[in-house]
């Protein structure tokens, strides 16, 4: 797999029928390894490693429902009162990130309210503070470390 914008981590891998698998320490299995699931678990990684956030509170993959339709988020940190912390959107590396992935994680956090965005396809990171009260967000040069609250 490509070298991302990321620190190097230690990774475990599997390879059964030609595929090559990943395992994921959030979801406690293994997942097949594609290029966009290569930058989420660096992205993990990074929040478990650089920014010392708790894996009992990191969500991987799950489903959320915005404007009726059923969407998939790929890592949202929460904080210990339930709230989300974080949103991030993961892409693959070749993806290159453009006003509609903006727009994409602008309609999640509708739904979900994350303090922080952060938007990445392993190359290249943004990061984001939300301001609710103005209806728009702020670039961030980093994303914060955990702090407990």
């Amino acid at each position: 797999m490509q070298q991302l914008e990321f620190s190097s981590y230690p990774f475990r891998f599997k390879n059964s029928e030609n595929k090559v698998s990943i395992f994921d320490e959030i979801r406690k299995k293994f997942i097949i390894l594609t290029p966009e699931e290569w930058v989420r678990q660096h992205v993990v990684r990074f929040l478990l490693e650089e920014k010392k956030y708790p894996k009992s509170l990191i969500n991987v993959e799950k489903v959320l429902k915005v404007n009726g339709l059923k969407k998939r988020y790929d890592v949202v940190v929460y904080n210990t009162d339930g709230s989300i912390c974080v949103l991030i959107e993961c892409k693959a590396p070749q993806i290159k990130i453009a006003q509609d992935t903006f727009d994409q994680i602008a309609r999640y956090n509708m739904t979900m309210k994350a303090e922080y965005l952060m938007v990445t396809n392993g190359m290249n990171h943004y990061f984001c503070q939300m301001d609710f009260e103005n209806e728009k967000y702020q670039f961030l040069p980093e994303l914060p470390e955990y702090i407990f609250k």
